[in-house]
């Protein structure tokens, strides 16, 4: 391929912007693969015709491009194999099934009015790789649509590829983790690599990753073979000057040719509208009745249809009008079914017996296709007993039912069947509202739900946690958005002791309570998801944030297998110790008293005892007891409070974690399942909740024990792979402070570089004391910290704590312009934004009150280093399970604990599973330092961390 003319004027005034190249020989396989076989009126299979079309909807209602065209590959005998006759030799033909839809491929693209372009000789490849070089020299954005990884030697200086089936773009850093090297490089790295797939013969035993060492280490091809005897290795060495003519012959192989003469001009591909006869006699023919009513009134005007201005989607979410409906018989289910694929967007929310997603019961399945247009399938509603009393307003349809009368609903395996091939349909969207707890549910029953969205990880992008009252539940956005007060659960399932589950709920109630529930998620929907775009949010949630939805929701599925008897064995040991430590409190106060009542430890403390403390409970006004007071006073040597802080800590250990967690097991599963939040916290981070398995503390040793009952199944291992220093080195790139990327880049230890240059000290022999005190300021900088937290943490004066703090910042004066830089962003938006994009809120950053005021400076200047790290851990998980899959392996992701990924594999590939996870941990981001990823391997999560 020929290197790029950056002299080339920039595009004229009549050029195009935009172009949009799709690998329309792509698109054929990926659809023809997954879908089930179809066939349209006259016996012709069109699966594969059917997924390219929804595709090229798709594609077309999404993108910008002022310029499209479709490249497929004309026959299988190109000039690769007048240089290699092997070239894709073995390559088995394509299915009987697929041959005949070639051509009516062909015809989709036509139909939609979209350039389709072949050539004799040449791959499709060749003809992007020349169009793309083309609109470059003419300054056009090019978009190539395509995951192949031979395009991806294109990428850069113009030219993007997207992964359509994964809609996630493919830049220079994804290109530097499928091959190691830059899209500069990718050629050399083939050419030595090979390619079995193609008959590539490249250089043997030189894998990918070895021909990213050797020619980052050499800088090319020419310059590795000339110099091939330098290399240690023996056999290596000689396989390098044996095959350096197979590697050249490669080379030419896997080159994309960008000077083809192509059979049209590039400012031919001018976007044009479909000829609405031509699309709908296309549609028609091939039996696509769902499409053609997707694409009627937008792709192409309905006949007769007043052309008038768009809808404000506000008023008409707030205009419809609820009209909800029963599904009691296969046939209405059918007739929801079609509606829901001619709307090609629906909101789905299931109602259940129970709040645990891993544990609750489906009682039936709510469906929304329009705003106010809802219905409600009843699935496993018992007789009403005696909840018939209750009284709820608003509309719907059914009847009431008696008590005691058995209500009239489907079986569960005829809605399931009814509503398998709409909820995997690519071509339809489901919405839902937290939907991460509905494809639990839907999974028992062996329904699959994709695609997806969710109004709450929609609502948590845009607004954050900062944004108006309430949180983002959908009672909260109802009121906030739409002025609607909801329906409320104990309107219809009482409270307290006379509280019922919805199973015993009438149907007629149960109707306009969950049929309310899916209408509001898809009048939110088409609120929310317009704003993405205008708000400039489209890649924090499509790239870091909806994609975790399923992620998450497999991980919840899989939980963690908890040894419960290591858990009793140490609640044994730590009830032991709360006596000893109980006993030995009595002891020094002189007589028996609570120790967990806040009064009378204060009164054993400040009145008996004498003691001194100037804090009093903000909530009572009473002298107070808290953790940190208690600090303070053991500090200056009084060991009541510090025996006190002891038992604290043992009792909460039993409390929270050895004793709960025997309760958390799942008895189906033998297995603990939390469940992970996407809208917890303010800087993007995961939470984890019922049990919270991210707080289990660390730094002692009996948290260390608690991690001992976390266990890998038998024959397997548990796997830890942990970010080293995340927050530091985005630290050091966020504030470009040379000092510490030049240690990060060298591998030093960051603190005794610290410590060696604030307090003039060598790094070897350094006293362990001055290294605490740098590693105390380095990572309190990134908090904020002042002068009383540090002088607190490291038990020096005030004055000596704010001494350090200014040598910090004259010694690295970058990270104070970061500061003030950053304060003064979030005064000016209200946010902050990470590396990614990410909006951080910061209210109470313009506060009159001066702690409420510094509260929110020390968040902001926190929050783009902590939601950077969240990111980064966020496209490490995203990225980890395909890069497993493409290594062979059948590891699972388990947990994510806030920097550190815990996964399970079989024994014998625990160790290439770590080595996957750390190279595609590694390169999550392109940061200027390092991203270093410490693994471990082990039978427990605290032998492997």
């Amino acid at each position: 391929m020929t290197a790029p003319d950056t002299t080339a004027p920039a595009s004229d005034a009549t050029s195009p912007d935009r172009l949009t190249l799709v690998d329309g020989s792509g698109y054929i396989f990926r659809a023809y693969h997954s879908l089930p076989p179809m066939t349209r009126p006259d016996g012709t299979p069109v699966n594969a015709v059917y997924g390219v079309t929804t595709m090229l909807m798709k594609l077309l209602a999404d993108m910008d491009a002022e310029h499209v065209a479709v490249i497929f590959d004309k026959g299988r005998r190109t000039f690769r194999n007048d240089l290699h006759p092997d070239y894709k030799g073995h390559r088995p033909d394509a299915p009987e099934d697929l041959v005949p839809q070639f051509p009516v491929i062909r015809e989709a693209v036509r139909a939609f009015n979209v350039a389709c372009v072949e050539m004799e000789g040449f791959e499709a490849d060749d003809l992007i790789a020349t169009y793309a070089r083309q609109a470059r020299e003419k300054g056009i954005a090019v978009t190539v649509v395509s995951s192949d990884k031979d395009l991806m030697q294109l990428v850069g200086d113009g030219v993007a590829l997207l992964d359509p089936m994964k809609n996630r773009p493919i830049g220079p850093d994804e290109v530097r983790e499928k091959f190691g090297v830059g899209p500069d490089k990718v050629v050399d790295v083939q050419a030595l690599a090979g390619d079995a797939s193609d008959n590539v013969p490249g250089v043997p035993g030189i894998g990918v990753k070895t021909a990213a060492q050797l020619i980052t280490e050499y800088g090319d091809l020419d310059t590795l073979l000339a110099r091939a005897g330098e290399i240690k290795q023996p056999k290596r060495r000689q396989n390098l000057t044996d095959f350096a003519d197979q590697a050249r012959l490669s080379r030419d192989l896997v080159t994309l040719r960008d000077d083809v003469d192509v059979p049209a001009p590039l400012d031919g591909f001018g976007r044009k509208a479909p000829e609405g006869d031509a699309l709908r006699a296309f549609l028609m023919d091939n039996g696509f009745k769902s499409l053609l009513a997707k694409v009627e009134g937008t792709l192409i005007p309905t006949p007769g249809e007043d052309q008038g201005a768009a809808p404000d989607p506000l008023a008409e979410a707030r205009a419809a009008e609820a009209a909800y409906t029963l599904v009691q018989d296969a046939e209405t289910l059918r007739a929801w079914v079609a509606e829901a694929q001619a709307a090609g967007v629906m909101a789905i929310d299931t109602e259940t017996d129970a709040l645990s997603a891993m544990r609750a019961g489906l009682v039936g399945i709510s469906l929304a296709v329009a705003p106010g247009r809802a219905c409600y399938i009843p699935l496993g509603h018992r007789a009403a007993a005696d909840s018939g009393q209750l009284d709820l307003d608003g509309g719907g349809g059914g009847g009431t039912i008696d008590p005691g009368e058995a209500p009239r609903q489907l079986p569960l395996d005829t809605c399931v069947a009814g509503l398998r091939d709409l909820l995997r349909d690519p071509g339809v969207l489901k919405v839902g509202h937290n939907i991460k707890y509905d494809l639990h549910i839907l999974a028992r029953v062996g329904l699959e739900v994709t695609p997806v969205d969710d109004t709450m990880v929609l609502s948590y992008v845009l607004d954050g946690t900062g944004q108006g009252p309430g949180g983002h539940g959908l009672d909260d956005l109802a009121r906030r958005h739409f002025e609607h007060t909801m329906i409320p659960f104990k309107a219809v399932c009482g409270s307290g002791k006379a509280q019922i589950t919805f199973d015993r709920v009438p149907l007629d109630q149960a109707l306009t309570y969950a049929a309310e529930d899916a209408d509001y998620t898809l009048r939110l929907h088409r609120l929310l998801k317009p704003r993405l775009l205008d708000e400039r949010m489209v890649a924090v949630y499509e790239t870091l944030d909806r994609p975790l939805v399923p992620l998450l929701t497999t991980m919840e599925q899989a939980g963690v297998k908890v040894d419960p008897l290591v858990l009793r064995a140490l609640s044994r040991t730590f009830a032991q110790r709360i006596a000893d430590l109980e006993a030995e409190v009595h002891r020094l106060a002189g007589h028996p008293f609570n120790i967990g009542s806040p009064k009378q430890l204060a009164t054993v403390l400040f009145d008996e005892m004498g003691l001194e403390s100037g804090r009093k409970s903000a909530k009572t006004g009473a002298k107070s007891t808290g953790a940190d007071v208690l600090e303070d006073l053991a500090a200056q040597g009084h060991d009541l409070p510090a025996r006190v802080l002891d038992w604290r800590q043992f009792a909460k250990l039993k409390s929270t974690y050895t004793d709960a967690l025997v309760e958390d097991i799942n008895p189906d599963t033998g297995r603990v399942h939390t469940t992970f939040g996407l809208t917890g916290t303010s800087t993007g981070r995961l939470s984890s909740n019922d049990p919270n398995l991210q707080n289990i503390p660390i730094r002692t040793e009996e948290g260390r024990r608690i991690r001992g009952a976390f266990v890998a199944e038998p024959g397997h291992r548990l796997i830890s792979a942990d970010y080293s220093q995340i927050e530091l080195r985005l630290v050091a790139h966020v504030a470009d402070i040379k000092a510490l990327k030049d240690a990060f880049h060298h591998g030093a230890d960051i603190h005794a570089i610290t410590a060696s240059r604030m307090f003039g000290a060598p790094v070897e022999g350094m006293d362990p004391m001055l290294r605490r005190r740098a590693k105390a300021i380095n990572f309190g900088i990134i908090y904020g910290i002042s002068a009383f937290g540090l002088a607190r943490q490291l038990s020096i004066p005030r004055g000596e704590a704010q001494a350090f703090i200014d040598a910090y910042f004259k010694e690295f004066p970058e990270i104070l312009t970061y500061m003030e830089a950053t304060k003064a962003e979030a005064r000016q938006h209200g946010f902050v934004r990470t590396l990614f994009g990410r909006k951080c809120w910061t209210p109470g950053i313009t506060d009159k009150n001066p702690n409420m005021k510094g509260l929110a400076e020390r968040a902001a200047i926190n929050a783009p280093i902590q939601g950077g790290a969240a990111d980064i851990i966020k496209r490490a998980m995203i990225r980890l399970p395909s890069a497993l899959t493409e290594a062979g392996l059948s590891a699972r992701l388990l947990l994510q604990v806030h920097d550190e990924l815990i996964l399970e594999a079989p024994e014998a590939e625990a160790e290439r599973t770590a080595e996957v996870a750390r190279h595609v941990m590694a390169g999550a981001a392109a940061l200027s330092v390092p991203l270093v990823v410490d693994t471990g391997v082990a039978p427990t999560w605290a032998d492997a961390h």
